[in-house]
């Protein structure tokens, strides 16, 4: 008789009004911002070993980490080197205590089976921390370079085969054995202990209609994104209307880069100086990476759109309190439960955004909860 083992999820402010504030790190090189004119980011360990312990303590609940296996080129050879994000977060979870580690793992390119493990493993060394980000894969280019690409597996068909990824994942979790037999995935009598201390928290960026259907059936929380204030609440409304019919709930994200001045002028400066250097080059790589319009979904998606200006993300632009009144509005505005966040210079700007501005939505959003490990 297969035995089960129960896990709880580690708490989040958001479980009890309040809001999930965490840090995209910055992975690879240049950051998220396609410029010659921005900070200089060399995506380094050391680099975001400082900015974790930056975090840590500091009233953030997570740190994030993408998973990148090509460039785009430019004058900035944009994201050419990139850590690897699971390696990446186990070596933060050990250097942190209490900021939760998020590592990232594309489904084509991982047996669920070995990133049941992996993940048990970050959870260990966090003590409970651990969570994943998955991603489904629609970067031919990345991984046709290490023939990980199966054309059979088009845009809704991934999604398919995620779900049983992920079943697996959940079962591996909490089961002494299991037998799978998956149109993608089979187990045969597999085993994967020991089990993690919690349940870790898993997280996908689904846009599509099928990419949404699968995050709210199967995580815990949606990146969404929006062109504006407007589109990010409707977007964050239907899917916590989705979930609701599907008897669920969902936590809803989104992503945002802050450029933080002394004034509003001074941030604006900055901003204006970050746009001047774009690299047009590695926008072309990046337009190519996505397939230029999308021609899964139909259309230019927003991030692409953004990245134009230089900014691959929404941005906001100000000073500390500028930026608190905007953070709260949308967080508010949008009914978002968490944001996730990137600075043009992580060294100078996590702190900064900690002391300046994190109090003030932490006062607007206030929670019980106690985070960290369990």
């Amino acid at each position: 008789m297969t035995q089960t083992t129960e896990l709880k999820r580690a708490p989040l402010p958001s479980d009890a009004g309040g809001k999930d504030l965490g840090i995209f790190l910055p992975i690879a090189n240049g950051g998220w911002i396609l410029s010659s004119s921005a900070p200089r980011i060399d995506g380094s360990y050391a680099y975001n070993r400082q900015v974790a312990q930056l975090a840590d303590g500091a009233g953030y609940d997570f740190i994030m980490a993408m998973a990148k296996w090509r460039g785009y080129g430019g004058a900035t050879e944009h994201w050419r080197y990139a850590m690897e994000s699971q390696m990446m977060m186990a070596g933060l979870a050990e250097v942190t205590k209490e900021v939760k580690v998020w590592a990232t793992v594309h489904t084509l390119l991982q047996n669920p089976a070995v990133t049941a493990k992996m993940i048990m493993t970050l959870d260990h060394i966090s003590q409970g921390r651990a969570g994943l980000n998955v991603v489904n894969g629609s970067y031919k280019g990345e991984f046709e370079q290490m023939g990980a690409w199966r054309d059979e597996l088009d845009h809704d068909e991934r999604y398919t085969f995620a779900e049983e990824w992920v079943h697996a994942i959940k079962r591996l979790w909490t089961e002494d054995t299991v037998d799978y037999q998956g149109k993608y995935v089979t187990l045969t009598d597999c085993q994967s202990d020991p089990k993690p201390f919690s349940r870790p928290f898993l997280v996908c960026a689904g846009s599509s209609k099928r990419g949404m259907a699968f995050t709210i059936n199967e995580m815990d929380a949606i990146f969404l994104s929006g062109s504006s204030k407007e589109e990010l609440a409707k977007n964050s409304g239907m899917a916590k209307a989705m979930a609701k019919e599907a008897g669920r709930a969902i936590k809803t994200y989104s992503m945002m880069t802050l450029v933080l001045g002394d004034t509003d002028a001074e941030a604006e400066a900055l901003a204006a100086r970050y746009v001047e250097g774009f690299d047009e080059g590695a926008w072309r790589g990046m337009m190519k990476a996505y397939g230029f319009l999308d021609v899964e979904i139909g259309r230019q998606n927003d991030f692409t759109t953004k990245a134009k200006s230089g900014f691959m993300s929404s941005h906001l632009v100000g000073a500390p309190g500028t930026i608190a009144a905007k953070l709260i509005d949308m967080l508010g505005g949008c009914d978002l439960d968490g944001m996730m966040l990137i600075f043009p210079d992580y060294i100078t700007g996590v702190p900064r955004f900690a002391q300046e501005v994190l109090p003030a939505i932490r006062e607007a959003f206030p929670s019980g909860v106690s985070t960290g490990k369990v």
